[in-house]
C-alpha cells in the first residue's frame, strides 16, 4: 500500500495548480503522471445541462473514434442463418439466438458489445433486466439493432463508442490509452466531445456542455478548457 500511495501523491503533487488546461496540455500531463504497469486507459467525463429524468433531456449515441480505443471488444451477436454466418465472418467472439439467450441468463456475459438482427428482439427482449443495467442492450438507435451485421461488427471492433447519461447529467468513456501519441489521443477526445455536442437533446436549456475533465485508470483528473475541447 505504502508504493501506492507515494505514486499516488507524486501524480496528485504533479497536478497541483493545473486546471482549465487545452487538450494537449491535458493529455501531456497524464501520460507524465502515469505510472500503473499496465497500460491504462484515458478516461473523458463530461458534465451537462441535462436532467435525463426527462425524456427530452436524456442524451444517448455512438462515436467512431479515428485512432480506435486500444481496448480488445468482444461482440456477442444474436442472429440465425446467414446472418449468424455474416457476423462470424466478421469477427464476432459469440453468436447465437435461443442458446446464446439462455447462456446469458445462466450469468455468462464475456462480452462488451451486444448486437442483433431485428427478427432476434423478441429473444432479446427477455434479457432486458440482466442486459439492461449494464448498458449492453441492442438498439436501433445506436445501430446494434441491424440487419448489417457485418458493419456493426467491425465498428465495434475497431474503436466504436457508445455514450449514455447518467443520472447526474455526466457522461464517462474511454478514450484512448496511455500508449498513445499525444495527438491521437488529442483527436479522438475532440470527436467524442464533437458527437456529445452534437447530441445535445431539445429538452436541453442554457449551457450544455459545463465541464470535461480528462485522467487515466488510476491516476487524478484534470478540467480541460472547453475551447479547446470543442475546437
Amino acid at each position: 500500500m505504502a508504493k501506492v500511495a507515494k505514486r499516488t501523491q507524486a501524480a496528485r503533487t504533479l497536478f497541483d495548480g493545473n486546471t482549465n488546461l487545452s487538450v494537449e496540455d491535458a493529455v501531456a500531463l497524464i501520460k507524465k503522471a502515469a505510472s500503473a504497469k499496465f497500460d491504462e486507459t484515458i478516461e473523458i467525463a463530461m458534465n451537462l445541462g441535462v436532467d435525463p429524468r426527462h425524456a427530452d433531456q436524456m442524451v444517448r449515441g455512438v462515436v467512431q473514434l479515428p485512432n480506435g480505443t486500444g481496448k480488445t471488444v468482444r461482440v456477442a451477436v444474436f442472429a440465425r442463418g446467414a446472418k449468424a454466418d455474416e457476423a462470424k465472418a466478421a469477427g464476432a467472439d459469440i453468436v447465437g439466438a435461443e442458446d446464446l439467450m439462455e447462456s446469458i441468463q445462466q450469468g455468462n456475459i464475456n462480452f462488451d458489445r451486444c448486437i442483433a438482427t431485428p427478427d432476434m428482439m423478441p429473444i432479446v427482449g427477455r434479457l432486458g433486466k440482466i442486459l439492461g443495467p449494464r448498458n449492453l442492450m441492442p438498439n436501433p438507435k445506436v445501430g446494434t439493432v441491424t440487419m448489417d451485421v457485418k458493419t456493426a461488427v467491425e465498428a465495434a471492433k475497431g474503436g466504436e463508442v457508445q455514450f449514455k447519461v447518467e443520472k447526474a447529467g455526466v457522461i464517462h468513456a474511454g478514450v484512448g490509452k496511455v500508449s498513445f501519441d499525444e495527438a491521437k489521443l488529442a483527436e479522438n477526445i475532440r470527436a467524442f466531445v464533437d458527437a456529445v455536442s452534437k447530441a445535445r437533446p431539445s429538452g436541453a436549456k442554457g449551457a450544455y456542455l459545463r465541464k470535461v475533465s480528462l485522467s487515466s485508470t488510476m491516476g487524478p483528473g484534470v478540467a480541460v478548457d472547453l475551447a479547446s475541447a470543442t475546437a
